[in-house]
């Protein structure tokens, strides 16, 4: 497991003068980012988890609100890695910038699926500090452990649709990986830990699992161009993930178009 997401299922309780939502996000956009930002650290805790990555738990105060958020450091690339189950990648990469990558691409595609996230200094290293999902539990555990299924399976199934659409754009290794899957209350998907994404490859990992597409984002990913793909992803990924992440689009986009053509609208897109 490369996530936090042995410690996603923890219920969270904000301690806050200003009250918070019982679940999902404390804060949000433009105002979770400043938060996490500037916010004063009050704790910073080591996570009884098995993630590789090793990230901690932060507290955070701005004198009002206090929130938790998860800072990870990892910053890792080897030509070869070699793991446990006997499989090799090349070129591995696996960086928590990838992560803020993830968070401002969601942003240009207007997705709200990735928490907000940005890069901090704390106890002298850098990292990406991302904001802790509340009330939520990993996509494993509703399966695994509590065996619990949404009430609108539409709206559910919609859901997923476009969360797999984002993990083949930014070819996500992990992609299988559904403790990388925060799930709230009232059934909101959060995608969480993207530190092994944004590989180079110009193909899609598995286009069999887009099956159906939101009209709104692929108008997103149409109205995309390279240049803001550059202005705000180029600080956390290289010109070669760029150019690869644009062809996947181009690829997203060619396959939803040959899907409608031999489907139908209908079988194919929804709003």
């Amino acid at each position: 497991m490369t996530s936090v997401a042995a410690v996603c299922t923890i219920l969270l309780q904000v301690a806050s003068a200003t009250p918070a939502p019982a679940s999902g996000l404390p804060l949000e956009d433009a105002t979770a980012e400043k938060f996490l930002k500037n916010a004063q650290i009050v704790t910073v805790k080591n996570f009884d988890t098995k993630a590789v990555t090793r990230p901690k738990r932060v507290e955070l105060t701005d004198g009002h609100t206090n929130c938790f958020a998860v800072f990870k450091t990892i910053d890792e690339y080897v030509p070869k890695k070699q793991f446990a189950n006997g499989g090799t990648e090349l070129q591995f990469s696996d960086s928590y910038k990838y992560e803020i990558a993830a968070y401002e691409l969601d942003k240009l595609l207007e997705l709200g699926i990735v928490p907000p996230v940005v890069e901090r200094r704390i106890d002298g290293e850098v990292g990406s500090l991302s904001l802790w999902v509340d009330a939520s539990i990993t996509e494993w555990e509703r399966l695994k452990v509590r065996d619990i299924h949404p009430t609108d399976t539409v709206a559910w199934n919609r859901q997923m649709f476009t969360v797999r659409l984002f993990l083949q754009l930014i070819y996500d290794t992990d992609y299988q990986n559904i403790s990388n899957l925060l799930v709230t209350p009232d059934w909101k998907i959060y995608k969480i830990d993207s530190s092994r994404a944004f590989r180079t490859h110009k193909k899609l990992r598995h286009e069999e699992s887009l099956e159906r597409f939101s009209r709104p984002v692929l108008a997103s990913l149409r109205e995309l161009t390279k240049e803001e793909l550059e202005a705000h992803l180029g600080s956390w990924l290289s010109k070669i993930q760029i150019r690869a992440l644009w062809v996947r689009r181009g690829l997203i986009l060619e396959l939803a178009d040959r899907r409608v053509t031999e489907l139908g609208e209908d079988a194919v897109l929804f709003d």
